[in-house]
């Protein structure tokens, strides 16, 4: 698998060079080894502590590539020929405390980038590991990948390539789509209904006339909490323009639909049922190749109970649960002037599943 390569990511690499991403005290250290003209080669080894599926691996080395060396006489020294690094590759499944990374060298050459590199590969990681979860729980039915609105802008790029390769279907910006050449993905939104005065039809009618021939033509219609009117509404209205409805009703409100059921607590938001009424009213109408697009608070879990109810969802639309969680990274010097020297406890543990990186 070939690796993405160190423009992709637009790195800050003055700044990173002048450790102002990096924790203080690996700054000091590395000042410090080059006062005293101190220049251990050491192995450090990377690893952390889940099951998980490995990602920012290529933003790590990319870190490496650009950004390891010195500064002399007011220039900036390369370091990365003089590195050698082993690693996975993106999207690999790694197991608890399994060597994903391993970097050999004289340690001032990268002491000030451990901050960096352990951090692309922790968020991405992390973003990896929560969409292969809902991928598998969702049985093969689309994922997108919307949690833009719920994160800070400048972590969008990355985790949408991570989203990307662990699984997701679609994203829902072009810069999380950027890495791999792709688009943002959407639906007719609330704030354009409300634009049109609360008028569904009237919105999705304008926005697919507008857009079909570029994108598929998803249309909200939870605005009046009456999802099955909605639907029917703007399938009659859309016609073969509409590719699919999104429920989003709000986990506060009970749908018109489900208002006469006896356990109101257990019907509110998008649940099974609802699926189910808005799919038989479309299936009734003639309108059988609409498909409905489900979001609102999912998880792996909540996917695998529709999953388990055999709830008539295509595809899910998941956000805030896939930013959720941890997953550290740790980096351990393990040998030093060629013999093992490490901290208590992290001992080296070499992987054969790694690669020497060009």
């Amino acid at each position: 698998m070939s690796r993405l390569p160190p423009e992709t990511f637009r790195l800050p690499v003055e700044r990173m060079r002048e450790g102002y991403y990096t924790d203080q005290y690996f700054n000091l250290t590395r000042d410090l080894l080059e006062l005293e003209g101190h220049r251990p080669r050491v192995l450090m080894q990377v690893f952390q502590k889940q099951e998980a599926i490995l990602g920012g691996v290529d933003e790590a080395i990319a870190v490496l590539k650009r950004c390891a060396g010195r500064h002399v006489d007011g220039g900036w020294e390369e370091g990365w020929g003089e590195l050698a690094v082993r690693a996975l590759h993106e999207g690999d499944e790694i197991a608890p405390r399994e060597t994903v990374m391993t970097i050999e060298g004289d340690y001032g050459l990268f002491a000030h980038l451990e901050t960096v590199y352990l951090g692309c590969m922790a968020r991405r990681t992390l973003v990896m590991r929560n969409v292969k979860a809902v991928v598998e729980a969702a049985h093969g039915k689309p994922i997108l990948f919307f949690p833009a609105r719920h994160d800070h802008w400048l972590v969008q790029t990355g985790d949408g390539w991570a989203a990307h390769v662990a699984g997701a279907i679609g994203v829902s910006t072009d810069a999380q789509a950027s890495w791999w050449g792709g688009r943002g993905v959407g639906t007719v939104p609330h704030a354009l209904i409300a634009a049109f005065g609360g008028d569904t039809v009237a919105a999705a009618r304008l926005f697919a006339d507008r857009y079909h021939d570029e994108t598929n033509i998803t249309v909200l219609v939870d605005f009046e909490n009456d999802s099955v009117r909605t639907a029917l509404e703007v399938a009659d209205a859309l016609g073969e323009h509409l590719w699919g409805v999104r429920l989003d009703t709000s986990e506060q409100l009970v749908d018109v639909a489900l208002q006469d059921e006896p356990d109101p607590d257990s019907n509110r938001g998008v649940t099974p049922l609802l699926t189910r009424r808005v799919r038989d009213a479309l299936d009734a109408a003639g309108h059988d190749q609409v498909r409905i697009v489900v979001s609102g608070g999912f998880d792996d879990e909540k996917i695998a109970r529709f999953e388990g109810e055999g709830a008539p969802v295509d595809a899910y639309g998941v956000g805030s649960s896939l930013l959720r969680g941890q997953n550290d990274f740790t980096a351990d010097v393990v040998r030093v002037d060629g013999r093992p020297l490490s901290k208590a406890g992290r001992q080296e543990n070499p992987n054969p599943r790694l690669e020497l990186v060009d």
